[in-house]
């Protein structure tokens, strides 16, 4: 038996978090590792009790939306409000932090950031994550599979089935078809 990394572990619950999200623009989520345990995790999502992007749009100015906060910041934000060292912690990330961001993981104490891609990384990020030592590096789930398109891929699947019915393919092949569909959608490994 083949177990994961402990890096592929932590991202592949970054990305679960990132299904929470209530952004439409990108889902991310970020969970926060001391000494190989979880102590936080976030996704991007609207303020508690605030209205969510998935209900009234995004609230965009200069190309962000101001209704969202990062996954990053509401994880070092989880830590705080529950009273939560994040010194000498580990972040892993879906996508490459922001320059906010960036800046609270590094003014948090957080000594290493992980993420599995690339997204509009900054120079200057880049460079303050050099300059404070900060360990970043990209980690790939190699091979691991978490779709978060799934619901799209079944919608789709279904209309291809539908449409051969429709052109006249035997109802015994139609419901293999939607069997197989059904197996392949319902299973999780």
């Amino acid at each position: 038996m083949n177990r994961v990394s402990w890096d592929q572990y932590f991202m592949a619950q970054s990305h679960l978090l990132a299904l929470r999200s209530t952004c439409e623009r990108l889902r991310v989520g970020a969970t926060i590792v001391r000494d190989k345990r979880i102590i936080a995790g976030g996704y991007n999502g609207s303020l508690s009790g605030q209205a969510h992007c998935i209900d009234e749009g995004c609230y965009i100015i200069d190309n962000h939306c101001m209704r969202t906060i990062h996954a990053e910041m509401n994880a070092i934000l989880q830590c705080a409000k529950f009273g939560v060292q994040t010194e000498g912690a580990e972040i892993y990330v879906t996508h490459f932090p922001c320059i906010h961001c960036t800046k609270a993981i590094i003014q948090s104490g957080i000594k290493a950031i992980y993420y599995a891609n690339d997204y509009k990384n900054h120079p200057y990020a880049l460079e303050i994550i050099q300059k404070a030592n900060v360990k970043c590096q990209k980690v790939a789930l190699d091979g691991m599979v978490i779709d978060t398109k799934s619901k799209e891929k079944r919608i789709f699947v279904e209309s291809l089935i539908q449409k051969l019915a429709d052109q006249g393919i035997c109802d015994d092949e139609i419901k293999l078809l939607k069997e197989k569909s059904d197996r392949l959608f319902n299973s999780y490994f």
